[in-house]
């Protein structure tokens, strides 16, 4: 991640290009802001990140910089939303070598994929990898089971001249359950269950979920010891941190029972726990270390490249940004926190870049406050301002305000919507009021194209938003206090501020794109 921001502290200092077609220029920003968008959904598709990551030549497979022979002696497993994508690339460009493969995908995504255009994401009637659907409603049962089971006995079966590929993508954990026997699945979930509703961290329920698993917590990667492992990881959480991303099953769980035991004790459900549970973490270890098993051996079997993030789908979007005639910066690609707050700090930076005098101080003081609410660097918000501030002062054009990640919606009614499209209708009320930012745009879509239970990805929006609203009849805080923006853009002008691409097949969690023009009285066209 770190990477990709010094990229554009690099990139976000230059002006744009001053030369673009006619069609561009007579591209509205909504429109551009759509193709911004796009741009960054497509730098993440799935076959896309794999074509870039696997460079082959011949019998040498190239991966991050580490070199693999191939001597067909190649097997596949993978699980995650996204895995059919990179399995499917994966086998066009190693197919030869591959022996077996076996991946765990949701119910029903391959028909979904068929039946939204993405027929090149399926493996061929004769593929050599077998691909098993589980995990209804995104729940481990017993079909993901049975998937965990396969992946398992691939990777037991390896030996030290095989290369076991791993595919992992969002939604990995639940298609990759293998409870540690005795237990069972349903004691394990009642576990993780009873932890979820005391209020304990994503931490501490990763910490449990690892401690009682067969393959994650670097499970999977013992498995198939003394075999290579190469992981591919699309990421779908912030920060990227490899092991969280489906629990980690090829990065080490160091944790020993007595940390498991603190946790549940925390919590008080140490005395109600199942026998099963007791046995598996009264052993003395869960499962062998890098301390038995040789540290530098196994980190030198083991890779693990992260090749598709949210980091990475806003470095796209920006190369499209400034194709556009706009001038790209990243915010950050960690934004989180409550869609409220998120929508305030937009709003607020909205008004600081297009002030046309120099803003209030007390703006600045409340954008930096803001900061650790939503995830966003104080060093990250300077620049942001500077930058901000430097375009206007300079007269250089619209300005696209960059970020991603996964805020979160408190839940308090019983509409239709998702926080992309929540967030987009909270921001288009933060640019109106007294003095309405008529012409700047903003749009938060979803990246894998589904934002909560609707056909959207999210919604743009601008500071036209509440008089448009109001002359059509609509009140946007009724609609808010229903948790009901699907609603309201559906209602809104005839749903034409809805984004909908249609289901992506990847997943980098959100993009949120806010274009600023240096002046208000910018035409909208």
């Amino acid at each position: 991640m770190a990477r990709v921001l010094s990229l554009y502290r690099s990139l976000s200092l230059h002006r744009p290009l001053c030369v673009w077609g006619l069609a561009v220029r007579r591209m509205s920003l909504e429109q551009r802001a759509q193709k911004v968008f796009a741009a960054a959904v497509e730098g993440v598709q799935p076959d896309v990140v794999v074509r870039r990551s696997l460079q082959r030549s011949g019998d040498c497979l190239l991966v991050d910089g580490c070199s693999f022979t191939l001597r067909h002696n190649l097997h596949l497993v993978g699980f995650g939303k996204a895995v059919l994508g990179m399995a499917s690339e994966a086998e066009r460009i190693l197919g030869d070598h591959i022996v077996r493969g076996v991946i765990s995908v949701p119910v029903g995504i391959q028909e979904a994929l068929r039946n939204h255009g993405k027929g090149h994401m399926l493996l061929g009637a004769n593929s050599r990898i077998e691909v098993l659907e589980g995990a209804r409603h995104n729940l481990p049962d017993a079909d993901a089971r049975r998937a965990a089971d396969r992946i398992r006995q691939i990777a037991t079966e390896l030996t030290e001249s095989d290369i076991l590929l791993v595919l992992i993508s969002g939604g990995g954990s639940a298609l990759l359950p293998s409870p540690i026997p005795p237990i069972s699945l349903e004691e394990k979930q009642e576990v993780t269950r009873k932890l979820a509703g005391a209020g304990a961290t994503i931490q501490e329920l990763n910490t449990v979920r690892r401690a009682l698993s067969q393959l994650k917590g670097g499970g999977l990667a013992h498995c198939a010891h003394p075999a290579k492992v190469v992981a591919l990881v699309l990421s779908d959480v912030i920060g990227d941190p490899l092991d969280l991303i489906a629990s980690g099953p090829t990065v080490p769980f160091e944790a020993g029972p007595e940390e498991v035991w603190q946790v549940l004790e925390r919590y008080r459900l140490n005395d109600s726990l199942p026998a099963s549970v007791k046995e598996v973490l009264g052993q003395a270890k869960l499962r062998p270390g890098k301390e038995e098993m040789g540290e530098e051996v196994e980190e030198s079997r083991v890779l693990n490249v992260v090749i598709g993030s949210n980091g990475i789908a806003l470095q796209s979007a920006g190369r499209c940004a400034r194709e556009l005639g706009l001038r790209p910066i990243v915010l950050s690609p960690a934004v989180c926190g409550n869609v409220r707050s998120v929508a305030n700090l937009y709003g607020l930076l909205a008004r600081f870049g297009c002030a046309t005098v120099d803003p209030p101080a007390e703006w600045a003081q409340q954008i930096l406050q803001l900061g650790p609410e939503v995830g966003v660097e104080s060093w990250d918000l300077y620049r942001a301002m500077r930058v901000l501030r430097e375009g206007h002062d300079e007269g250089w054009g619209v300005t696209c305000l960059m970020a991603g990640g996964e805020p979160t919606v408190e839940l308090i009614g019983m509409g239709r919507g998702g926080r992309n499209q929540e967030l987009a209708l909270r921001v288009g009320l933060e640019l109106g009021g007294e003095c309405p930012l008529q012409d700047t745009v903003f749009l938060s879509g979803g990246t894998d194209g589904q934002d909560g239970p609707t056909d959207a990805a999210g919604a743009v929006t601008d500071g036209g938003l509440q008089e448009e609203a109001h002359s059509q009849g609509l009140d946007s805080s009724n609609f808010l206090l229903n948790n009901d923006s699907y609603s309201f853009f559906s209602r809104l002008s005839s749903g034409r501020r809805l984004l909908l691409p249609g289901l992506t097949g990847t997943n980098v969690m959100d993009v949120h794109l806010l274009l600023l023009p240096t002046s208000s009285t910018h035409p909208r066209q």
